[in-house]
């Protein structure tokens, strides 16, 4: 019997995960089809009950309902657990394992396709919001030099580095206006892009060979030309979509697929 998968949210009709586990299913012989599901608003936990109910083995879920699967999941990765998120549901006999892929598929895009060695670098990860916080640990987990987290609130950020500091996890938060060395990688997790707006960055933020990283991917940001400018490497979150997915489906599948081609479709369509 055919396996089957959904991605929850609302709304959904542009998402391309569809087509990125079609790939990575055929790529991979596994039998499972996968669909997008709009869930209502008010209605989230009922529309997954009733997938899993239809014979359904796990879901991908994107805003707005990230934090209801995180407390609908039974057991729960570490990453899932400390960003307070979900976007992945495997379920299983004894109840739902949530997971979050976020971050492992930032760091995958960097290290694996744009071969960035993550390890001693100062990194700069702008927002305080849910996208930030999910990738904060996979990337404390490479072991830079330091990681800062810098929000128009600054309060928000501090909070934020606050929940993840311990040990010797050279975390640090503040406002723009307290940045000062320049910065080996610098990520925008922020809104900013959407609105066509550009977080208020020094002139010298970049180091030489610094590349600027925005999670939004398809068209170019204010971010990415600002970077440009001042002559830094720059990627979009193209990588990083794919990355995530390709970490789900290994979680549900069992295999891990070849990321490259599907990316590489992705930039052609």
């Amino acid at each position: 019997m055919t396996d089957a998968y959904v991605v929850f949210g609302n709304p959904i009709s542009h998402s391309k995960s569809p087509l990125i586990h079609a790939a990575f299913a055929n790529q991979s012989g596994q039998d499972m089809v996968y669909a997008a599901r709009l869930a209502p608003l008010d209605g989230f936990r009922e529309a997954v009950l009733s997938f899993q109910a239809e014979g359904g083995r796990g879901a991908n879920v994107t805003v707005p309902f990230k934090e209801q699967a995180f407390a609908l999941a039974k057991a729960r990765s570490e990453r899932a657990e400390k960003a307070g998120a979900v976007n992945t549901l495997k379920f299983e006999p004894d109840g739902m394992f949530g997971d979050n892929t976020d971050g492992a598929g930032l760091v995958r895009d960097l290290a694996s396709n744009l071969g960035v060695d993550l390890a001693g670098k100062r990194i700069l990860l702008m927002g305080a919001g849910g996208a930030a916080r999910g990738v904060i640990l996979p990337l404390l987990e490479q072991r830079p030099q330091t990681l800062f987290i810098a929000n128009r609130t600054p309060d928000k950020a501090v909070i934020l580095a606050r929940d993840f500091a311990g040990g010797q996890r050279p975390v640090f938060a503040g406002g723009y206006n307290d940045l000062s060395a320049p910065f080996d990688i610098v990520i925008n997790a922020t809104a900013a892009s959407l609105a066509g707006d550009l977080p208020p960055l020094p002139e010298d933020i970049f180091a030489e060979g610094a590349l600027a990283y925005d999670m939004m991917y398809g068209k170019d940001t204010p971010f990415l030309a600002f970077a440009r400018a001042r002559q830094a490497k720059t990627a979009d979150g193209l990588g990083m979509l794919v990355e995530q997915a390709a970490e789900s489906f290994y979680l549900w599948r069992g295999v891990r697929p070849d990321t490259g081609p599907v990316i590489r479709m992705l930039r052609a369509a």
